[in-house]
């Protein structure tokens, strides 16, 4: 993915109230093969993340400066340098404002993945860990913990400047369940939920329930649909790009390409026409589990409605054409 610019600014700040101090650099990175290497980690680290949020800039405001800050950058009007300055000032400043956040490098990278344009932001975070050394040594090294990614934020530059309907051109790290110390980098952005990534995927997946009975298909075809759906969704999360219906259709049914799209439109279940895959809600849709009290229960989501039944009202699941195994367990036992 070619780079386009990309600089590193530090903002050190304790969780206790003190000012923030920001060390900013002067100059953009130089290309180099660390800075390639450090994007695309940074890239794998940020999809596999669960809990991202979906939406689109605020109104330009005193408030929301950033979306203006950006496009004068875009316009030329600014060069990258100066706008990451701008913007990390605007972080530091609400830095100090949260208790709660604690600072780091803050980077900035502007690059291309295909024909798109994107904006890369993260607070990174150092590590302490150890390596061997060239005279055989064992000693301390501080490295990049991707794994403690917990702000960070990607801006299809290309969609905001091109579609000006959309409302899931930004994404972020929203935090575990929604916590506040993630806020003020929302605010940073200057970006607002348009697109409730949890919400879409429970209603597509209902669609695709409701669609696997209107077609009474055996369960070994249901199994195989619910399959392509779930490979289609996990590889759309893997590289950061939301699920197209359409696309999705086709990928169900290669011989009906538009059955399943032309059943989500026709019950108007009010989807877009992409919406983000969340992994934690396919990963609870593949099958249901639970454990309790020496009872372990566990089946396939497609299963639920036909072979398995849930009463809600008595709190009860009905079971029916019980694997071979298991009945004959029973009647030995009964007998």
């Amino acid at each position: 993915m070619p780079i386009r610019h990309s600089i590193v600014h530090l903002i050190e700040k304790k969780p206790d109230g003190t000012p923030a101090v920001l060390h900013a650099r002067d100059s953009e990175l130089g290309d180099s093969q660390a800075i390639e290497n450090l994007l695309a980690d940074l890239n794998e680290s940020y999809n596999a993340k669960q809990g991202k949020a979906w939406g689109f800039f605020h109104e330009e405001s005193g408030a929301y400066p950033f979306s203006g800050w950006l496009a004068q950058y875009m316009e030329g009007n600014q060069n990258f340098t100066a706008f990451s300055r701008q913007a990390v000032e605007h972080l530091q400043k609400l830095m100090e404002e949260s208790n709660l956040s604690t600072g780091g490098h803050v980077l900035f990278a502007h690059y291309q993945q295909g024909m798109t344009d994107y904006l890369a932001i993260a607070l990174l975070h150092h590590s302490n860990g150890v390596t061997v050394t060239d005279a055989l040594d064992v000693a301390e090294a501080r490295h990049l913990d991707l794994g403690q990614l917990h702000l960070a934020t990607r801006i299809n530059i290309s969609e905001w400047k091109n579609n000006k309907q959309s409302r899931q051109y930004i994404s972020f790290i929203k935090g575990k369940n929604g916590k506040k110390v993630s806020e003020y980098f929302r605010d940073f952005i200057g970006c607002q939920e348009g697109v409730d990534g949890p919400g879409e995927t429970r209603t597509l997946l209902k669609a695709f329930s409701d669609y696997v009975e209107s077609e009474d298909l055996p369960d070994e075809k249901a199994r195989e649909k619910t399959s392509a759906l779930v490979g289609y969704a996990s590889s759309q999360a893997k590289i950061g790009e939301p699920m197209s219906l359409e696309e999705l259709s086709g990928v169900i049914d290669e011989e009906r390409p538009r059955a399943f799209y032309d059943h989500i439109r026709n019950k108007d279940y009010g989807l877009s026409p992409e919406i983000p895959a969340d992994k934690r809600t396919l990963n609870q849709f593949q099958r249901f589990t639970g454990r309790a009290e020496g009872l372990s229960i566990s089946f396939e989501s497609h299963l639920l409605g036909s072979k398995v039944e849930y009463d809600e009202a008595r709190d009860m699941l009905i079971i029916r054409n019980l694997p071979t195994q298991l009945t004959d367990q029973l009647k030995r036992r009964k007998g």
